[in-house]
């Protein structure tokens, strides 16, 4: 080893001993006589000090040395007279007798500090160097602790680690998939995995009772903060169970998680049904760290003359405590951010209950102060509380109060930090009506259970699913599976698959429910995701090592990339000679 310690391990009871230390050059400080260098590795830094007194040559040598320079060094350790109680490492310093430079370093092009200078675009281009700074170190950090306590946990509940293969079959349902040619069969394709889904279904049926894989998996799909084309699930399977069972498992997993890395005890998760969520809160994964309930007044409002209203399908308001004194131009911005395409509304309204108990609203001409008083009375609204509502179509409009709640909420910092909110959203539909399909697709996948028979509306047909959602984010769901031929069957019939479609895309799952499956089910959990949120990161870029940016490029290695025209040849796909050329 060409290191005796690493540079945050040395303390106060190392004085006198002989070390040698490597590491990147963090920042020189020259100061007349005497010149100090901060080095750095993963484990911290630890000040180096060279002077005149010492060694003359060595100094010189020294200041010569830049930031990011890779150097050895061998020397004593003692007491600093200015200790630093920021740093592990502070109350020593290293007295240099030898120096060796390992490597030197251009001048990089951001600063490896905390709080960089550099942009998202010129750090993700040069992510070696983003990679040194402390915050993505830490992130990584953590995430290794989720994925070794994830393995720790779920093994001493008996689950096996089982791999899946990355080129599987493409399927039409679910997101895009990333398609890889093959040169053995010419013409056809592989498809990268979206989930294991189906494999981890056809281990049940092998009697592998409870599996688990961290794994890798690919959507060709639109990226955000919280996407990206390759991510990580941990993924999970069970056996013989109900829903209950999966919900208490996984639950506990997540309590592990965050009491083992973070030391944080979770609060009990709550229930809530998909249709509660919907109607209290516009969203399939509700912010319940601050109130701002939902209150319905369709019934309050509707036909009583104000055209709004009466054409609407559905009223809906949220109480703001304590903001009865916002100012027009505030209600103007939450206007517009309700006209917007995000929301679509036509319009907000408003009801101030100033605190000397009088009523203001956007609607004195149409309502008497007595129906303004019945709509404070049901929100339960006090002196200095201002309500908001909004009307339309039922759908769009929860959704689009839901999205103007979170807004107001980030806006008037009613969200508490270091808080979680942790629930279970059960009983999902079955289906939904894709407007763009023009038809009926699966809410989440097509071998999820329903709950009760396939007889009846389609829309009612509510599924045997679940998702877990902390603090507004979605971090897992899953569902009991189908574990019967022929109700695997109806459901495909249901989306719209005849006989042979539903044989070709998926005829190896109907057979081998043939031969005895198990009832089963599962869960899967974004652990990107997660991380992010045990980190308090919102984007997931920041816990992924080598991510993607939000064109879905990598551009530290310049990819996605052309290929060299032989390798198309080999394929057997068409080469366009305008694209490439010699």
């Amino acid at each position: 080893m060409i290191r005796t310690h690493t540079c945050g391990e040395l303390r106060i009871t190392d004085v006198n001993k002989n070390v040698q230390l490597t590491g990147w050059v963090q920042r020189r400080r020259d100061l007349g006589n005497l010149t100090f260098i901060d080095l750095r590795d993963r484990y911290g830094i630890t000040q180096l000090v060279f002077s005149t007194e010492i060694n003359k040559d060595l100094l010189e040598k020294a200041r010569d040395i830049h930031r990011e320079y890779v150097i050895q060094i061998t020397g004593i350790v003692r007491e600093r007279e200015n200790k630093n109680p920021n740093l592990p490492t502070g109350d020593i310093e290293i007295v240099v007798q030898e120096l060796k430079i390992l490597n030197p370093s251009l001048t990089p092009p951001f600063t490896i500090e905390d709080n960089t200078d550099g942009g998202e675009e010129l750090r993700m281009t040069f992510r070696y160097l983003d990679l040194r700074r402390n915050p993505l170190k830490n992130n990584l950090i953590l995430r290794h602790k989720l994925a070794l306590e994830t393995r720790k946990y779920l093994d001493s509940l008996g689950f096996l680690e089982i791999e899946t293969p990355f080129l599987i079959k493409s399927t039409p349902e679910g997101a895009r998939d990333f398609v890889v040619p093959s040169r053995m069969h010419k013409g056809t394709f592989y498809a990268l995995p979206q989930s294991p889904q189906t494999f981890k279904q056809i281990l049940m049926v092998a009697g592998y009772d409870r599996y688990f894989q961290i794994v890798r998996c690919f959507r060709d799909e639109d990226l955000r903060a919280d996407r990206q084309p390759e991510f990580t699930q941990i993924d999970c399977e069970m056996s013989f169970v109900e829903r209950e069972d999966i919900l208490q498992t996984f639950e506990g997993l997540i309590r592990h998680l965050f009491k083992s890395v973070k030391g944080i005890e979770l609060p009990k998760f709550l229930r809530m049904s998909y249709e509660d969520a919907m109607n209290f809160y516009g969203s399939d994964k509700p912010d319940l760290r601050f109130d701002m309930k939902f209150v319905h007044l369709t019934n309050v409002f509707k036909n009583k003359g104000f055209k709004v209203f009466d054409s609407a399908e559905i009223i809906v308001g949220i109480n703001l405590k304590q903001q009865a004194q916002a100012t027009r131009k505030q209600i103007d911005e939450w206007t517009e951010f309700a006209k917007s395409p995000k929301v679509g509304s036509s319009g907000l309204i408003y009801i101030k209950y100033n605190e000397d108990g009088s009523i203001k609203s956007s609607i004195d001409k149409f309502f008497t102060t007595e129906q303004l008083k019945e709509v404070l009375e049901i929100s339960n609204a006090q002196p200095g509380d201002l309500i908001l509502i909004l009307a339309g179509e039922k759908i769009k409009t929860l959704k689009g109060m839901g999205q103007l709640r979170l807004h107001i909420a980030h806006q008037l910092n009613l969200i508490p930090t270091n808080t979680y909110a942790c629930l279970w959203v059960v009983d999902f539909p079955l289906f939904e009506y894709d407007e763009e399909e023009q038809r009926w697709v699966s809410m989440h996948h097509p071998f999820t259970s329903p709950i009760g028979d396939l007889s009846g509306n389609i829309a009612d047909i509510k599924a045997n699913a679940y998702d877990m959602v902390i603090n507004g984010t979605e971090v897992g769901g899953g569902s009991i599976r189908i574990h019967n031929k022929e109700i695997q069957k109806k459901v495909f019939e249901l989306l719209g698959f005849t006989e042979e479609e539903a044989m070709r895309q998926f005829g190896f799952l109907m057979n081998a429910f043939e031969y005895g499956a198990p009832p089963h089910g599962g869960i899967a959990f974004g652990f990107d995701r997660l991380t992010a949120l045990l980190c308090g990161v919102d984007s997931i870029r920041d816990v992924i090592a080598f991510p993607k940016n939000n064109a879905g490029k990598d551009t530290m290695i310049d990819a996605p990339s052309e290929i060299n025209p032989k390798q198309l040849e080999e394929l057997g796909l068409i080469i366009d000679p305008n694209v490439y050329k010699n």
